[in-house]
């Protein structure tokens, strides 16, 4: 196994204080007569082949290297050592179970929201959004509880004219999460709330409230609500034309359009989706 160290003198200095500053140094003491040494050993293997990119296994032959044992203060085996950045963090002696192993690694170990959150940062900051809101997605799909990841991901849709995406998905923050950032969030939602009323919509409103079947007053107001990011609002008045006339104009090419242009996994799109499906089939 290439992620696999058999530990020695030599390349104890380039081990315990180099290689863990990249990577987590999962160090197994063991001697040749232990027998839960080698009802263990397999156990550590498989995991570091499993978490490759973050961890690497380091065997130390207490009968071949007493002096490191010595050094890390070993009085029994097995016993394994996590060392990181250049000091040991935790362990355990014995034989214990894969998924307690697996638990101990995971306090050490980079953790995939955390990866995607920090990278769905970067993107922001690189005012990216469309990508920020790829990667938030992914985190959110991964910890749907964690506040943090929803306000990486609310503020990439604000930032994409997203505004009801992003306040829906801030109704589901609890009260305890309801810190400083997200009372700006949803700060800048009111203020493109109040926006996004535009002259234009206000008049096409006041027009249709006189004239309610005029269908060209419904998809022009549709298009204005979808420029506006009002797109829920202006899918409703897309499907209400197409329930009355499926071929009217390009309504149905702008409701699927509108559909295309909603963010990846918005159950808006799979809703209206399948609603003008129903129409056609």
């Amino acid at each position: 196994m290439s992620n696999a160290i058999n530990v020695d003198l030599e390349n104890f200095q380039h081990v315990m204080l180099e290689l863990s500053q990249q990577k987590l140094v999962l160090v197994d003491f063991w001697a040749d007569w232990c027998a839960p040494c080698k009802n263990l050993m397999p156990i550590l293997e498989k995991l570091a082949v499993q978490y490759a990119e973050h961890l690497v296994l380091a065997k130390v032959n207490c009968d071949e290297q007493p002096q490191i044992a010595a050094q890390f203060g070993v009085r029994s085996l097995p016993t394994v050592i996590l060392v990181k950045d250049g000091q040991p963090v935790d362990g355990f002696a014995g034989v214990q179970p894969e998924s307690d192993i697996v638990a101990l690694l995971q306090k050490y170990l980079p953790n995939p929201v955390d990866e995607l959150l920090a990278s769905a940062q970067q993107q922001l900051g690189a005012e990216q959004w469309e990508q920020a809101a790829q990667l938030a997605k992914q985190a959110h799909d991964l910890a749907p509880e964690r506040a943090d990841v929803k306000f990486v991901l609310a503020s990439a849709y604000i930032q994409q004219g997203f505004t009801a995406q992003a306040k829906t998905l801030l109704e589901t923050v609890t009260m305890v999460d309801q810190d400083a950032t997200y009372q700006a969030l949803m700060g800048q939602i009111e203020l493109a709330e109040q926006a996004a009323d535009t002259p234009e919509i206000q008049a096409l409103q006041q027009q249709l409230a006189a004239q309610p079947d005029n269908l060209t007053l419904q998809v022009q107001l549709a298009v204005q609500l979808q420029q506006a990011k009002r797109v829920e609002e202006a899918l409703e008045l897309f499907f209400a034309v197409l329930k009355k006339d499926l071929n009217f104009g390009e309504a149905k090419k702008l409701a699927l359009d509108t559909i295309n242009g909603l963010p990846p996994g918005d159950p808006l799109a799979s809703t209206y989706r399948r609603k003008i499906y129903s129409l056609l089939y």
